[in-house]
C-alpha cells in the first residue's frame, strides 16, 4: 500500500494512519459501543468520510453525547410509527431532552395511553427491521420538495439562519451550514421508508436502539412554545443503552413520583394550592408552618451569629425604583404588570394629577440599596450585611409553575453585603463557606459550583468591572475545592454569579444558593462610603440568597427526605401510643415531660386499635413513637419504635426524654 493512499488522523489522542476514504464506522469497527464520532470538535455520523489531519474521538452510547444521539434517533423511529398509525399526522419538532426525547404532532385527536402502547409495539417492529439512518445533503428547494406535505417543517426552513433563537429544539432540525434530511432506509431494498428534516447526527441503524426504550406520556404543546400558535400533541419518551439501564431509570422515576412534594404535601397536610388564590400561590397549613418556622428560625440564628443585620421592606414600590436598578429594562417580562394609583381628577372627570405606576417587587436589592443610602456610611461599618426574609413576586408563565419549586409569590432569604474592594475576596470566601455549612445542616452535602458569566446581549456596566468580578468569583470558587462548571452567558444583567448546585437523595441536581458580585448597582444608586483617607468611595455589593426561596427549598427538602423530615424539622416529633386506655394518663405524663423540654409531642388517644395507631404514625412519618403498657408503667419506662420499624424496649422515661432532646438539638435524623 503506497503512502499516497494513506492519511494521518489523531484518533483518541494518538496519531494513526488509515486508508484514504476511511469512515468513522470503519475506524471504530471493533468498538461496538461507539455510535458517532467527534471530528474536530463536531459530532458526525459514523458513515462520514474522514479527512487528512482530522482529530477524531469515538463517542460511546453511554456518554452524554451518545445518549443524546440514541434518544434523537429513537424520536425519529417514534415519529415514523406515529405517521404509520395516523397517516394525517404532521410533524413538528423532535429533539432530545434530559433523560429522553419528545416529538410534536399536529393530529385530529389527542393521543391516548392505548395509542402509546400501540406505538411502542410499532416502534419495536421498525427497530427489528434494522433500518439504516442515512444522511442526505439537500438544497433548500430540494428540502421544500421533500417536505411539501409538512407545513411545520417548511416553516422551520425559513428559520435556519436564526434557529438558535427561534425556540427549543429548532436548532436540532435546521441551522447554520448544510440543510440535511435523514432517511430511514430499508436494508434489503434500499428504499427510503420515512424521512425528516434534521441536522443529526444519528445512529447507524435502528437495531442499536434495541428494546431499551419507552413512551412515557403525552400532552398538549403550542408550536414553537408560543401560545398564539397552533396547539399540537407532544409525546415524550426515554431511551437507554440497555434494558437494565431503562429499568433503573424507571425505578428512579417511580421513586421520584413517590417523593413528589405536591403529593406528600397533601398526604402529610403541609401545604396546598387553592384555585381561589391563583397559579403559583401556595398556602402553608399548620404542620407545614411548623417546618417552615423551624427552617427560618435556625437560619435567623445562624445569620445573627455570622454578623448579619435584619431589615424589612414593603411588597410594592413606585416604578421609578426599578428604572434606576435596571429591572424595568432587563427584567420586565418577569414582573407583574403595573398598578396605577394616586391619580387625581377634576370635577369634570379630567385628570388633574396622573397616576403613578407601582409594581409588586420582584427583587429586594433595590430597597436594600435605599437603606444603605439613607445616611452617610463610613468604612468602619463595612462589611455591612443586610438580611431579609423578603416576599417577592415573579410573573412566571402558567406552563412553568410547578408546586413549591416554581411559584409566583415567594419568600427569599435574601442578603446584600456591602464591602470595600479590599474586603471583597475574603467576604466572598466567608459567604460561600457560610452557605455551604448551612446547607449541610439541612441535610444537603453533595455539591458542585456553577459560574455564570456575562450575557453579551444583556448586561450593564463596563467590561473591566465584569472581568474583575468574574475573575474574583472564579478564584473564590476554585479555592473551595469543589468542582466548578462554567455557565456562559448565564449571569444576571448586573453581575456574574456562583450558584451552589446540590444533589438530593435521588441524585437529582437542584440550584440552591447564589452569590453574585455586583459593581454596577452601587454605581446606579450612587452608593458611597467615606474611606480611611477621607475620600468618597463606591462599595462593592454582594447579592446572596441561601435557600433561593423558602418555598422552593421546602419543596426540595420534602422530596429529599421523602416527607420523613429529620426530628428537628418534623411537625410532630413524638407520638405516644398507650397499649390500652388504662395507660393513657401514664403516656400523657411522659409526653408532658417532652413538651416541657421543648419537644413537639402528642398522645394518640383515638378510638383506633393499637396496630392501626402504629400504622398511622408510620404513614405520618413520625420520627419517634413511644409505646407504654403494663410492664413499662411499672418500671417507669417506655418502648422506642423508630421509622425503620426497629424497637428499643424498656427505656427509662428520663433516658427517653434525653435521647429525643439530644437528637433534636443535634439535628439528627
Amino acid at each position: 500500500m503506497s503512502d499516497a493512499q494513506q492519511i494521518t488522523l489523531i484518533v483518541d489522542g494518538e496519531e494513526t494512519k488509515v486508508t484514504e476514504g476511511t469512515t468513522g464506522a470503519e475506524l471504530f469497527f471493533e468498538r461496538r459501543d461507539v455510535v458517532v464520532a467527534r471530528v474536530n470538535g463536531v459530532l458526525k455520523d459514523l458513515d462520514q468520510i474522514l479527512t487528512e489531519g482530522a482529530d477524531v474521538e469515538g463517542v460511546t452510547i453511554d456518554s452524554p453525547d451518545g445518549l443524546n444521539v440514541l434518544r434523537h434517533s429513537t424520536a425519529h423511529v417514534m415519529a415514523q410509527a406515529v405517521q404509520q398509525l395516523r397517516p394525517d399526522a404532521k410533524l413538528g419538532i423532535g429533539p432530545y431532552i434530559t433523560d429522553g426525547f419528545y416529538f410534536d404532532f399536529d393530529v385530529a385527536e389527542p393521543f391516548t395511553p392505548e395509542d402509546l402502547r400501540t406505538l411502542e409495539k410499532m416502534m419495536q417492529k421498525i427497530i427489528n427491521q434494522n433500518q439504516k439512518f442515512v444522511r442526505r445533503v439537500v438544497t433548500e428547494e430540494e428540502a421544500r420538495q421533500a417536505m411539501a406535505n409538512e407545513p411545520y417543517k417548511l416553516e422551520l426552513l425559513g428559520k435556519k439562519n436564526d434557529a438558535s433563537d427561534a425556540a427549543e429544539g429548532v436548532n436540532v432540525e435546521v441551522g447554520a451550514g448544510d440543510i440535511t434530511i435523514y432517511d430511514n432506509v430499508d436494508r434489503k431494498s434500499g428504499e427510503s421508508i420515512w424521512c425528516d428534516l434534521c441536522r443529526g447526527p444519528h445512529l447507524q441503524n435502528t437495531k442499536i436502539i434495541s428494546n431499551a426504550f419507552a413512551l412515557t406520556r403525552s400532552s398538549a404543546a403550542y408550536w414553537l412554545g408560543n401560545q398564539n400558535n397552533q396547539q399540537l400533541q407532544r409525546i415524550y419518551g426515554t431511551a437507554w443503552p440497555t434494558k437494565e439501564a431503562l429499568k433503573a431509570y424507571q425505578e428512579r422515576i417511580a421513586e421520584a413520583e413517590r417523593r413528589d412534594h405536591r403529593k406528600l404535601g397533601v398526604e402529610l397536610d403541609l401545604f396546598s394550592f387553592p384555585d381561589e388564590l391563583g397559579s403559583g400561590l401556595p398556602v402553608f397549613h399548620p404542620k407545614g408552618g411548623i417546618i417552615r418556622k423551624a427552617m427560618e428560625d435556625y437560619s435567623r440564628q445562624r445569620h445573627v451569629d455570622a454578623g448579619y443585620e435584619f431589615v424589612y421592606t414593603p411588597h410594592i414600590t413606585k416604578g421609578h425604583l426599578y428604572e434606576v436598578s435596571g429591572h424595568l429594562d432587563w427584567y420586565k417580562d418577569g414582573m407583574f404588570p403595573a398598578m396605577q394609583v394616586d391619580a387625581e381628577f377634576n370635577e369634570d372627570g379630567t385628570v388633574r394629577k396622573p397616576a403613578q405606576d407601582y409594581y409588586l417587587k420582584p427583587m429586594n436589592c433595590p430597597m436594600h440599596n435605599l437603606i444603605f443610602r439613607s445616611r452617610g456610611r463610613s468604612y468602619r461599618e463595612l462589611p455591612l450585611r443586610l438580611f431579609e426574609f423578603g416576599s417577592v413576586y415573579r410573573y412566571e408563565k402558567s406552563g412553568v409553575v410547578h408546586g413549591l419549586t416554581r411559584v409566583r409569590g415567594m419568600t427569599q432569604d435574601d442578603a446584600h453585603i456591602y464591602c470595600t474592594r479590599e474586603q471583597m475576596k475574603d467576604e466572598l470566601t466567608t459567604t460561600l463557606n457560610f452557605v455551604l455549612g448551612l446547607l449541610k445542616d439541612y441535610g444537603l452535602d453533595d455539591f458542585y459550583l456553577e459560574l455564570s458569566t456575562k450575557n453579551e446581549e444583556k448586561f450593564v456596566g463596563d467590561d473591566a468591572a465584569w472581568e474583575e468580578a468574574t475573575r474574583t468569583l472564579s478564584e473564590v470558587a476554585a479555592a473551595s475545592g469543589l468542582e466548578l462548571v462554567p455557565d456562559p452567558g448565564g449571569a444576571a444583567f448586573y453581575g456574574p454569579k456562583i450558584s451552589v448546585q446540590a444533589k438530593d437523595a435521588l441524585g437529582r441536581t437542584w440550584q440552591m444558593s447564589t452569590i453574585q458580585l455586583d459593581f454596577n448597582l452601587p454605581e446606579r444608586f450612587e452608593l458611597e462610603y467615606q474611606a480611611a483617607d477621607g475620600t468618597r468611595q463606591r462599595p462593592v455589593m454582594i447579592h446572596r440568597a441561601l435557600f433561593g426561596s423558602v418555598e422552593r427549598f421546602m419543596g426540595v427538602l420534602t422530596e429529599h427526605y421523602a416527607g420523613a423530615f429529620p426530628a428537628w424539622l418534623a411537625p410532630v416529633q413524638v407520638v405516644g401510643i398507650p397499649v390500652a386506655e388504662t395507660f393513657n394518663d401514664y403516656m400523657f405524663d411522659v409526653v408532658g415531660q417532652l413538651k416541657a423540654a421543648g419537644i413537639r409531642a402528642e398522645v394518640d388517644i383515638s378510638s383506633d386499635r393499637f396496630p392501626k395507631k402504629i400504622r398511622t404514625a408510620s404513614k405520618d412519618k413520625i420520627p419517634f413513637v413511644l409505646i407504654a403498657g403494663g410492664e413499662d408503667a411499672e418500671a417507669g419506662a417506655v418502648s422506642f419504635r423508630f421509622r425503620d420499624g426497629s424497637q428499643d424496649n424498656g427505656v427509662p422515661v428520663a433516658e427517653a426524654v434525653r435521647r429525643i432532646v439530644d437528637a433534636v438539638k443535634n439535628r439528627e435524623s
